[in-house]
């Protein structure tokens, strides 16, 4: 019997993404091959030294991959913005990149029939909704984030809400990656709970263990820092409004009024940067607060591992791969009550993203009982091993047998 052949329509992979979106499917897909899935990747951009041999990656355009240019896969803004350059120098808009793209699935559908398409977020849900009708195949739309969270549960932009509407209701299947985004689908765009199953994320399988060694001598000031019975607190993540920052600064300030040695990390870009900065520095907590700009790689594993303390503030968090990063570098975690990592790191301590008093009070308790932090480090470093892509993998798969009404090995 043929594999399951799957068209998997996405925006980006890594090494060029600039969050969770990429890595998620690019560990799913890498999952769902094991278990002898056919993958066909569409991509909007050109792919650049990926070395992946699981899926077929195919490229809608020769366009450069904007994670390489400022962090951030879209500006959900303004969709009109001219931003992403060309090999013609000339520069797109995101929206005409989406025509592109679905352009290309229109000449791609001529000589392939999938068993499956499978669409993440709203970026390629119309291209989903265009092979299912093109050839009626079954439609997962896989929601890892809605316009709600990403706008920091503000209106949003009205054309990316009715593009999420119209391809929930076309899918056959919506996968969603927690609880809470589950309720958020039903509750904001009227979805039947029947149609939408929580499928969480896993920690990206790249971070092994073993493959990772700390260079302490690249960190001599933070080093000495906690040698002098200082405490490192970090976060990482895009500098937006869905991420809570400012309300982690404030609760940051109110935190180093009642203990002075505490650092503060902020890894990451986007265009609350010096607005950020500015707040630290009113504040007057400038000096306790280190802001590192975009990492990934190695510098992204440092700070986790340089970590005592990761918070997540995030307003609205679907899910929050982040957490997840910390955890198996040994860090105890501080989570808002909106992320839907939460759901299943029982053991870390949670708040409300707008309680800046309960944050301080949870960093000031984690920093000042020894008992308390290692408690909360070894259990949170157990709890994110019970998670794997494998698992993702056969309830997903569950699903694609399901909707298509064949079984395929």
């Amino acid at each position: 019997m043929e594999d399951m052949k799957v068209l998997m329509l996405g925006w980006e992979l890594p090494p060029h993404n600039s969050g969770g979106l990429g890595v998620s499917c690019l560990n799913l897909a890498r999952a769902l091959a094991r278990r002898g899935v056919e993958i066909d990747f569409i991509m909007p951009y050109r792919t650049i030294d990926t070395n992946i041999d699981f899926m077929n990656i195919l490229s809608a355009t020769n366009f450069l991959p904007p994670a390489s240019i400022n962090g951030s896969a879209y500006d959900h803004t303004n969709l009109s913005r001219q931003n992403i350059p060309t090999t013609h120098g000339k520069n797109i808009s995101i929206r005409e990149i989406q025509h592109v793209y679905q352009d290309y699935i229109k000449t791609y559908l001529t000589n392939h029939h999938p068993d499956i398409i499978h669409a993440h977020d709203w970026l390629t849900f119309e291209a989903g909704v265009l092979a299912k009708n093109t050839t009626h195949a079954p439609l997962i739309a896989h929601v890892h984030a809605t316009e709600y969270d990403r706008s920091g549960a503000h209106a949003g932009n009205p054309l990316i809400h009715a593009i999420e509407r119209a391809g929930l209701l076309a899918a056959d299947e919506i996968f969603a990656v927690s609880n809470s985004t589950r309720n958020l689908i039903h509750d904001t765009y009227q979805i039947p709970f029947d149609k939408i199953s929580t499928v969480y994320n896993a920690l990206d399988e790249s971070y092994d263990p073993k493959s990772y060694h700390l260079d302490h001598s690249l960190y001599k000031y933070v080093d000495h820092a906690k040698k002098s019975g200082y405490h490192i607190v970090s976060t990482v993540g895009r500098f937006t409004a869905q991420k809570g920052l400012q309300n982690l600064l404030r609760g940051a300030a109110l935190a180093l009024t009642k203990n002075p040695k505490i650092i503060f990390i902020f890894a990451g870009d986007g265009e609350e940067n010096s607005e950020l900065i500015n707040l630290a520095a009113s504040l007057g907590i400038a000096h306790s607060v280190i802001f590192t700009g975009f990492v990934r790689g190695q510098k992204l594993r440092d700070i986790y591992a340089l970590s005592d303390v990761f918070v997540m503030s995030s307003i609205s968090e679907p899910f929050g791969l982040t957490a997840l990063e910390a955890a198996s570098h040994g860090d105890a975690l501080i989570l808002t009550r909106e992320s839907g990592v939460s759901e299943v790191l029982r053991s870390a301590l949670t708040y409300n993203f707008w309680d800046e008093r309960k944050l301080a009070d949870e960093i000031l308790a984690v920093t000042s009982y020894p008992a308390l932090l290692s408690t909360l480090r070894s259990a949170a470093h157990q709890e994110y091993r019970h998670l794997s892509w494998d698992k993702v993998a056969d309830k997903c798969f569950k699903v694609y047998n399901n909707i298509t009404g064949i079984t395929k090995p």
